[in-house]
């Protein structure tokens, strides 16, 4: 599998407002894009997307609820298709894709524990392309 590096990683929060702060102002992070429930951070050459994620009845959501979501490496678009047939055949639980999604193709999967990665194509500047 030829993966080229780190993509980015998705954290789910509980207060957008507050993160904002903490990842622009303390890490120097730079805001991307901002939704309503959703921030696009650049850092170095790598983004975090932050996604709130509050419960319907204003409780605070434990904690295996809150932190990483996903991590995301990039692949080259001509090597995603091979990696995809090495996984299945692998046996490895798919649990989202092959799609094509905010500027590339995505396919997420999870490792032995449980953690859910991603196999990503695009950039950040492609996904802002089909985001904003």
């Amino acid at each position: 599998m030829k993966v080229t590096g780190f993509n980015h990683a998705t954290i789910r929060v509980s207060d957008l407002s507050a993160s904002l702060s903490f990842y622009q102002q303390l890490l120097g992070m730079k805001l991307v894009h901002l939704g309503r429930l959703d921030a696009y951070l650049e850092w170095g050459s790598a983004w975090v997307c932050l996604i709130e994620r509050k419960s319907s009845w204003d409780v605070k959501l434990s904690a295996s609820r809150l932190g990483v979501d996903h991590l995301a490496f990039s692949i080259a678009e001509q090597d995603f298709h091979e990696a995809e047939a090495t996984l299945k055949q692998a046996g490895v639980r798919i649990v989202r894709g092959p799609i094509q999604r905010g500027g590339g193709w995505s396919l997420n999967f999870l490792d032995p524990d449980g953690t859910e990665l991603e196999l990503f194509t695009g950039s950040l500047a492609e996904r802002m392309k089909v985001w904003t």
